[in-house]
């Protein structure tokens, strides 16, 4: 039997809405979000509840089907594009879109795995809290997807990532058995924790159909600054240095390469230097002083501080958001820069993470390492300093027509030499996207055996037939 000749089973289980066969209503969901990777499905399975899921993967498991898990379909890394031979289903988890709880007492919120981010932030704010997880992707990116891949995004340096932010979690194993670990327990030691094997595992050992989540109160007050330095250092000592006065008040601390911003001002002239004076990096960090007494004595503390740093020669120009419509534009030009780096041309983009202390280093280093190596392209980076994450790019030689021709003649070398200088840094080749079916081969290359070891053993206990999400995360026996 081949896959579509299962779709009469599978709609027996989830009925004429759960099963779409129409050629156009499947294309948007066949190729990742950057579009590299591309790949064919005879039909995407959409249950609407748990049990629903399960149902889907026990007949998976008992005729040998293979599943792809799918959210919003924003991976990065193709994590969620099914193969290109067209033998495994897309099983969307979008109709599943529920909050179940939302409660401003417990701090919490219960959501189903299709929940889009954004509409979660909108409803904890109705409450006055809020789910302090952002990223670029928030208008499509899904619970399920954020749990599934660790995400982490803008405000990791105080808040965590998704393991961090996760309570408890509802999945359907590759058995088809229902995990039920959605109580917020502060202490449970029964062995193993399935909870933690499940964030960051890109739906290969199970499918994520519920998550308990951790809410803080809502932001009532905070302060924006834009600070302009010559390196990378200098704003990893601005950070050490807010730190020691702000403490925990400090939400986020990006940093961005000057190219980047330039980028950004091009690809969208209403948007303009939020400093007057060029500098060759920029630091963006906002402060929480929702607790302050007074708002303008905490931000008066703050400008002080800066100004410190500046009349220390550490800075260039800095300012300080007038109005939250100012803090808003700043915020803009962050979560721009991907869209405007993609509208320079060719690229490959790397996100990694090193030890907070090494990071300055190999963001000037590699870049000028890189360009050396290859004649014509730019390199620079941005991201979330102070937890050791940035993205890192490296862009085709200006006048590069074509892009897929460029990355099948340069990408493979590119990547090595980039993930080389990550691993002799102390790293890691991917922080917050994920290993997909991209970095597959490289994560084999670069991983202990005892790593690897872990990694096999775990998914082939798990999912000894393989049916979930199959090619993806788990290095192959040839790659390494």
């Amino acid at each position: 039997m081949t896959s579509r000749d299962f779709i009469p089973h599978f709609r027996n289980v989830l009925g004429p809405k759960g099963v779409i066969t129409d050629e156009g209503d499947i294309a948007p969901w066949v190729s990742d979000w950057r579009g590299r990777w591309h790949g064919a499905t005879p039909a995407i399975l959409a249950p609407a509840s748990t049990q629903e899921v399960a149902a889907v993967i026990a007949l998976a498991r008992d005729h040998q089907v293979q599943l792809v898990p799918q959210g919003g379909n924003t991976s990065m890394v193709g994590g969620a594009t099914p193969p290109a031979d067209g033998r495994a289903f897309i099983l969307s988890l979008r109709r599943m879109n529920a909050i179940r709880e939302l409660s401003a007492d417990h701090n919490r919120a219960v959501c189903e795995a299709g929940v889009i981010l954004s509409t979660l932030h909108e409803a904890a704010e109705g409450i006055g809290r809020r789910f302090p997880l952002s990223l670029g992707a928030k208008g499509s990116a899904t619970i399920g997807g954020l749990v599934s891949t660790n995400a982490g995004g803008t405000q990791v340096l105080r808040h965590g990532t998704m393991r961090g932010l996760v309570e408890g979690l509802e999945a359907v194993l590759p058995n088809g058995e229902i995990y039920d670990g959605l109580a917020a327990l502060k202490k449970d030691n029964r062995g193993y924790d399935i909870k933690h094997l499940l964030i960051g595992a890109e739906g290969t050992l199970g499918v994520v159909t519920a998550a308990s989540l951790r809410l803080v109160p809502a932001l009532s007050q905070t302060a924006t600054a834009w600070v302009g330095v010559e390196r990378p250092h200098d704003a990893l000592t601005l950070l050490r240095q807010l730190q020691a006065r702000f403490g925990n008040n400090i939400e986020g601390f990006e940093v961005i390469a000057g190219d980047g911003l330039g980028h950004v001002l091009s690809h969208i002239p209403s948007l303009r230097s939020p400093i007057d004076t060029p500098a060759p990096w920029h630091a963006l960090i906002e402060f929480d002083i929702s607790d302050a007494r007074d708002a303008s004595e905490a931000e008066m503390a703050i400008a002080t501080a800066i100004t410190d740093f500046m009349e220390a020669g550490h800075a260039i120009d800095a300012t300080i958001a007038s109005n939250k419509a100012q803090a808003e534009a700043f915020w803009r030009i962050r979560e721009s820069l991907s869209e405007a780096e993609r509208a320079q041309g060719p690229a490959l983009q790397f996100d990694i993470s090193v030890p907070v202390e090494a990071m300055p280093d190999y963001m000037v280093n590699t870049a000028k390492a890189a360009e050396l190596r290859f004649p014509g392209t730019t390199a620079s980076s941005f991201g979330h300093l102070g937890d050791g994450n940035v993205h890192f790019h490296v862009r085709a030689p200006k006048g590069t027509s074509d892009g897929p021709a460029w990355l099948a003649q340069s990408g493979e070398e590119i990547s090595r030499f980039v993930h080389d200088a990550v691993m002799a840094a102390g790293g890691s080749i991917s922080a917050e996207h994920g290993i997909g079916q991209m970095k597959r081969a490289e994560l084999g290359r670069l991983s202990s055996p005892a790593r690897l070891f872990a990694l096999r053993a775990i998914k082939s206990a798990m999912d000894p037939s393989g049916i979930l999400n199959p090619g993806k995360l788990i290095p192959l026996a040839s790659e390494g």
